[in-house]
Order: structure tokens, then sequence, then C-alpha cells
């Protein structure tokens, strides 16, 4: 090479712009999650969800967002069949062989002729302002059915409450919980610290669905 070639670089200063207030405190959050991201649904993991899985057998449209970590917990410990007998497993496994295909009976719709008759004949469908059917004439009124997912009833099971307990009744459960296990009620005794940290995992999960 010529001893008369001298390099001369295109750029001898680059500057930098220095972050803007709240920016290097959102960089330093390896956790924060970006727009569009939502949380994983697992008590206490802020990490952004990116699998789903059904809530129950009875909410197979209903599902929880976990990371890809507590999606393989939950499938490891899912059973379709958790809780059936014998005959319904048979039952849903023959139902599951043909599709799970809709049937349909074979019996007239109830806004034809046969179903008017029938309903005139009993009572039912007749208006009865002054209420002299009495009984016969109201329609029953269900109550309705509340469905939970897995989470939500480990989380009840873990707080010792039935499936029906409402959000005071959790709440009240939980706050009890609280101040039996707590160290600074047994003493400095941190023996039931493990049972403690347990109740609060279960009524954030509790939380997260809306139940309290």
């Amino acid at each position: 090479m010529s001893s008369a070639f001298q390099y001369k670089p295109k750029f001898v200063d680059i500057r930098v712009r220095p972050p803007k207030k709240g920016e290097a405190e959102a960089e330093r959050d390896v956790h924060a999650l970006k727009p569009g991201e939502r949380a994983c649904d697992h008590a206490g993991c802020r990490a952004p969800a990116t699998t789903r899985a059904p809530k129950s057998r009875e909410m197979m449209d209903q599902h929880y967002w976990f990371c890809q970590p507590h999606a393989a917990e939950y499938n490891r410990s899912w059973d379709f069949f958790a809780g059936m007998s014998e005959a319904q497993v048979q039952e849903a496994q023959a139902a599951r062989a043909h599709g799970d295909r809709p049937t349909w009976q074979f019996k007239a719709s109830r806004f034809s002729r046969e179903a008017a008759s029938i309903a005139a004949k009993s009572g039912e469908g007749m208006a009865d302002p002054l209420g002299v059917l009495g009984a016969r004439g109201k329609r029953k009124q269900e109550a309705p059915v509340r469905h939970l997912g897995k989470l939500e009833r480990m989380a009840l099971i873990e707080l010792d409450l039935a499936e029906e307990a409402d959000g005071p009744t959790i709440r009240a459960r939980y706050t009890e919980l609280v101040k039996r296990c707590h160290p600074d009620a047994n003493g400095g005794d941190r023996s039931a610290e493990t049972r403690l940290q347990k109740v609060i995992k279960a009524y954030k999960t509790l939380q997260k669905a809306k139940l309290v």
C-alpha cells in the first residue's frame, strides 16, 4: 500500500441520545410486557402468555393463557376423565369415537299443534294475571350453573371452601387463614409459612378469575 494513502473515517463522532425519563427503568424490567402481550394466568407469573389451555371439560371453549413452562406444568396434570365414574368414562369415550356429533329427538316441535294442545290441557303457556292456575301455570326458574376451571377449583380446595363460595366468604376465609398461618401469630414460628404462601397464591388465582 502506498505510504501516501491515509485513511479518513467518514464518521468521527457518533452521538447516542440519552434515555428519556422512565425509559431506563422500563429497559431494566426484563418482565415488562410488550404492547399486545398478555400476562400468564398462573398466579405470580409475569411472563407473557403464549399458550392456551381449556379450563375444564365442561368449558372447552374457555381457556387459560400460560407461558410455555406453566402450560407444560398444567398439561402434565390435566385429566379429562377426572371425577367421572367408569360408566361415564365409557360413555364419553364412545361419544368421542363417533365424533361427538349431536343427536335429535323424534318429537314434535314446541310450536306445533300437538304441543299447543298439550300446553292448553296442562295450563302451561296460558296467561294467568290473577294467579288462578297457581303454581301449575308457572314455570320453574333454574338457578344459573356456576362453572369453574381447574385452577379455581384447586384454589378453593386450598382455602377449604366449597365451589359455591361467594366473594365475601372467600375474603373472610383468606383473612382468617393469613392470621392463623402468619409467623407473628405463632410466636415467630415459621412452620406454617409454606401454608401461608399457598393460601396467598390461591387467593391471587381467585382474584384473577374475578371470583373475589
